[in-house]
């Protein structure tokens, strides 16, 4: 499949994507999308960034011109992946359609979502929670989807939307095409697959657990006491836009307030913040009306900001995948980016964790190293990825960001 030319699809959708320039499809698109065109079920992987959105968008709405009586629901982990989801969905129909589209998420007024479902939409996108929410009260009928996304289903899994999933496929008619994408396929994701999708096709680009190609990799060891002030002459030599991921939403908004009287330009984004002033952050970030977005793992998919240069680690993340996600805001659609990792000695843990799961070497930033008892606890980059690789996961771990 060298071009979206060729596949049969909706002039009007044909339309649409000149207008998108889409013109050379994505690996995961071209691998993809003839399959859910063909009617199969996809259980497909790629990295972030690689186009999964318009692989289950296309053949979705084709569907959905072809067989009026017909919807469709996508289910993602995130408000912020739901709503991206959503505008690049809007982007692919034509006024002509007349498909009326919802968004269903937490933290926004369930009675104005009443007023979408009412207009009877055909494209719902939302978050498990949510969407569970309305079946529950009666106000979202679902009885008439014939196409089913769940769009990063291994980050709903960590977030414990599990029994929520089952729940919502109950609703669903048996009768219906499915297509998952996950990140990685531990054993759950498999395991659920063959409860949720009919003898699916599997679809895989590149290596699930390496990062984009373009993106400078680099560590820099500090200490707690030194970690802001490191922090500061990372962001001094660096020029663009920088997003700094953090492990607690106290954390990030601590941070944030810290730089802004620096005069640094900096806002915050968390699992606590309404979803209106959620929006407000990333629309601001996204016009670069600040330089730094400060944010836990709740940015960590999803938000696709072309401009953002620099990722930095101030807090290693609690799993190892997470890494790859929080990174994958860099370097997005073949372009250049970097990823800085600061590690103080008691990530050593974490850390060790990472490197196996990417399995290869991190340059070392600056002439700060460990400690000599602390170099014995960093991994064999020799030796990393030839063992089987462990989840790390610490007790007690929260699930909302």
């Amino acid at each position: 499949m060298e071009n979206f030319k060729g596949l049969g699809l909706p002039a009007s959708l044909a339309d649409a994507l000149d207008k998108m320039q889409f013109t050379t499809p994505t690996p995961i698109q071209a691998q993809a999308i003839p399959l859910a065109l063909a009617g199969k079920d996809v259980l497909g992987t790629a990295q972030t960034g690689t186009g999964k959105t318009a692989a289950f968008a296309i053949p979705m709405i084709t569907k959905l011109i072809n067989s009026p009586e017909c919807a469709a629901l996508i289910l993602t982990p995130t408000r912020e992946l739901a709503a991206q989801v959503l505008k690049m969905t809007r982007g692919l129909l034509n006024k002509s359609n007349s498909i009326e589209t919802a968004l269903i998420i937490g933290g926004e007024s369930i009675y104005k979502q009443n007023a979408q479902l009412k207009r009877r939409p055909r494209i719902i996108v939302g978050t498990p929670g949510r969407i569970n929410d309305h079946l529950t009260r009666g106000s979202l009928k679902i009885k008439n989807v014939a196409f089913l996304v769940l769009d990063e289903t291994d980050r709903m899994l960590d977030m414990g939307f599990s029994v929520q999933l089952d729940k919502i496929i109950k609703y669903l008619p048996k009768e219906r095409q499915t297509l998952m994408f996950s990140a990685t396929l531990p054993r759950n994701i498999l395991k659920l697959s063959e409860k949720y999708l009919y003898k699916p096709e599997r679809v895989a680009v590149g290596s699930t657990s390496l990062p984009a190609i373009k993106i400078k990799q680099e560590v820099i060891h500090t200490s707690p006491t030194n970690k802001y002030a490191d922090l500061l002459k990372e962001l001094d030599v660096r020029k663009g836009s920088v997003i700094i991921f953090v492990k607690t939403k106290r954390g990030a908004q601590k941070l944030s307030d810290k730089l802004n009287r620096e005069e640094r330009s900096a806002d915050t984004i968390h699992g606590d913040l309404q979803q209106r002033r959620r929006d407000r952050v990333i629309t601001a970030f996204r016009e670069q009306k600040h330089r730094i977005m400060v944010a836990t793992d709740v940015a960590a998919r999803g938000l696709d900001i072309p401009h953002i240069a620099h990722v930095i680690n101030y807090d290693l993340p609690q799993c190892p995948e997470d890494y790859i996600h929080r990174i994958g805001r860099t370097a997005r659609a073949g372009a250049e980016g970097s990823a800085l990792c600061m590690i103080c000695p008691e990530d050593n843990k974490k850390w060790r964790a990472i490197s196996k799961l990417i399995g290869g070497k991190v340059a070392v930033k600056g002439n700060a190293q460990p400690d000599e008892a602390d170099n014995q606890n960093l991994p064999s980059y020799q030796d990393a990825g030839k063992k089987r690789y462990k989840r790390y996961r610490p007790k007690g771990r929260k699930t909302r960001r």
